[in-house]
């Protein structure tokens, strides 16, 4: 039977973890297995660029957060090596992230994750990542938007071209 002080430090994990999991807008749960030293110090270090908070933790320790925060359906998914990744700000980060190293590394795998407080399976979480960045979308969009706008610009233009010949006939 663990001691007192032991028990206090592992409650005391699991409260930091579901503080962390309740402000986080995504999280991705990951099996970290076989990926070498130098992936691993990479990986972390775009997790922590792109404001992603990237924990090992016991996967008991995470199955009690994740009770008590409501996602007990990715508790299925915590066998073997497991860590998690959430954000707080970006919802595509964790799962682009961890989809590139996924990717890269054969024994590296998502697992599930999380968004707007909802467990989804290892597919959605490659298709979040799939997602193109926010820079992106919003250069699509204006330019969807530009292209009817100047079209119109150019008809009336025309107009405007057409009246100005005939008055000078």
């Amino acid at each position: 039977m663990p001691s007192n002080s032991v028990l206090e430090q592992k409650k005391a994990i699991v409260a930091g973890l579901v503080e962390k999991l309740k402000k986080a807008q995504s999280g991705v749960l990951v099996q970290y297995q076989g990926i070498t030293v130098e992936d691993d110090t990479k990986m972390r270090a775009a997790f922590r660029k792109a404001g992603v908070d990237y924990m090992v933790i016991k996967n008991t320790l995470i199955g009690r957060a994740c009770d008590e925060v409501g996602y007990g359906a990715m508790k299925d998914k915590l066998n073997g090596m497991s860590a998690i990744a959430v954000s707080y700000k970006d919802p595509v980060a964790p799962a682009k992230i961890a989809k590139e190293y996924a990717d890269k590394v054969e024994t590296f795998e998502i697992k599930c994750g999380f968004i707007d407080n909802e467990v989804v399976d290892a597919n959605a979480v490659k298709e979040l990542a799939d997602i193109p960045p926010k820079e992106v979308l919003l250069a699509r969009f204006l330019g969807s938007i530009q292209g009817p706008i100047s079209g119109l610009a150019r008809a009336l233009q025309a107009v405007i071209d057409k009246g100005g010949e005939a008055a000078a006939e």
